[in-house]
């Protein structure tokens, strides 16, 4: 327990300047991703979690709804998708429409498009579903 309690307090101290100095939520991903790595898996899921974290980078919560009404208003067609929509998912990239993020949401490198009335962020180059919005 003590060797819990350690290791996600190192974690938090590791993650706050990564916070207070993010210039993007990358930075701010890396350190959610490595204290949640830790409750669940101690060291290594901690860095494991800082790995999955910088790379999702994402949507910030602060302008998930602002995108939301923004994907509400462009109206992007719904691609139907069997199965669970989830982090991780590949799209078939040949049959799916990705659409750019306006650069005001911070995230250039990834698409959106809307997976069974969902709408999540995409890498272009692999079709990996790498954050679901709403």
């Amino acid at each position: 327990m003590k060797k819990l309690a350690f290791l996600l307090g190192a974690a938090a101290l590791a993650a706050a300047p990564l916070a207070a100095n993010a210039q993007s939520d990358t930075a701010v991903g890396a350190g959610t991703g490595a204290v949640t790595g830790a409750i669940v898996g101690g060291p290594v899921g901690a860095a494991v979690g800082a790995g999955v974290g910088a790379i999702a980078g994402g949507i910030s919560d602060a302008n998930r709804t602002r995108f939301n009404e923004y994907v509400v208003h462009e109206r992007p067609r719904s691609f139907r998708y069997e199965g669970d929509v989830r982090v991780g998912v590949m799209l078939p990239r040949d049959r799916v429409t990705y659409y750019e993020v306006p650069r005001e949401y911070g995230v250039t490198k990834y698409r959106y498009t809307v997976v069974n009335d969902r709408t999540v962020l995409v890498d272009p180059g692999s079709g990996r579903v790498v954050q679901v919005i709403d």
